[in-house]
């Protein structure tokens, strides 16, 4: 099981050169992963200072080596699938193949969305998600690409270059374990990083069932967006169940606070399930 650090886009980490601070420390305190949120205006405040997180990073992407770079999860509901297609493109290509796509349906009360007058109601939306996923991975082939749907039309193009990754970076879905059409959207990609619907990370029992569904085929499933508790014993508890289940990640959330508190938080390291 590997270890990433899921980060806001908001508050102290509204500065991207502090978000860059924080990728270089992670790739050398240990880390296998760093995640970012997607924000337009951060968290239901308007005024909060906000990064946008494709700068931050393809920022990430020149000036780190190792860590795998992704976005957990971009709202793609609210934005054009070509766009973040070529932008998601060439993070992966500036990071030479790290980059995970993670996808959600977005916030409906995330003012990205009501105060600038985008789509809140969740039916459409799905149907908006399922679109846009096709549109992106269509796009990716590199080969002439056409589509007619009920929101999005493409006349045909050829999107060059393509990632690096290949036949694609991964895309991974997020929502709320075990809603089944977020579950069956999962299952249809290349991943999970769904929560429990009821409240915090996925549980064993919850990766055991997500694995028997996908099959045998590769499929990962990160488990976490959650600080690392206070009792040591019941986190290692807790990760050893997802990891002895087949968790591929864990993904240990850091709380926007003072540059200090967010910096120590990350110097720190994994915390490592042994022979995990």
């Amino acid at each position: 099981m590997r270890y990433g650090l899921a980060w806001p886009t908001g508050g102290e980490c509204g500065d991207p050169r502090f978000l860059l601070e924080l990728g270089i420390v992670a790739e050398n305190s240990g880390w296998d992963g760093v995640f970012l949120e997607d924000y337009v205006f951060y968290q239901g405040d308007p005024a909060r200072p906000t990064c946008n997180t494709w700068a931050a990073l393809a920022a990430l992407a020149v000036r780190t080596t190792r860590v795998t770079l992704g976005v957990a999860v971009v709202a793609l509901t609210r934005r054009r699938p070509w766009n973040v297609a070529r932008e998601a493109a060439a993070v992966d290509q500036l990071s030479e193949g790290r980059l995970v796509l993670g996808v959600g349906i977005g916030d409906p009360g995330d003012p990205g969305y009501t105060h600038v007058g985008e789509e809140t109601d969740t039916h459409v939306r799905a149907g908006i998600l399922d679109e846009a996923l096709q549109i992106v991975a269509g796009l990716w082939t590199g080969e002439p690409f056409t589509f007619r749907g009920q929101h999005f039309k493409v006349d045909e193009v050829v999107f060059r270059p393509r990632p690096l990754q290949q036949p694609r970076p991964p895309i991974w879905i997020g929502g709320g374990y075990p809603n089944p059409r977020a579950t069956d959207r999962a299952l249809r990609w290349d991943g999970t990083c769904m929560y429990r619907r009821a409240g915090g990370p996925l549980r064993g029992d919850d990766v055991r069932d997500l694995r028997a569904r996908a099959g045998d085929r590769r499929w990962d499933v990160a488990v976490g967006g959650w600080e690392r508790r206070d009792d040591l014993d019941e986190e290692l508890e807790h990760r050893r169940s997802v990891a002895e289940a087949g968790a591929d990640w864990w993904v240990e959330w850091v709380a926007p606070a003072e540059r200090t508190e967010m910096l120590t938080a990350v110097r720190r390291g994994p915390l490592l399930v042994a022979g995990a």
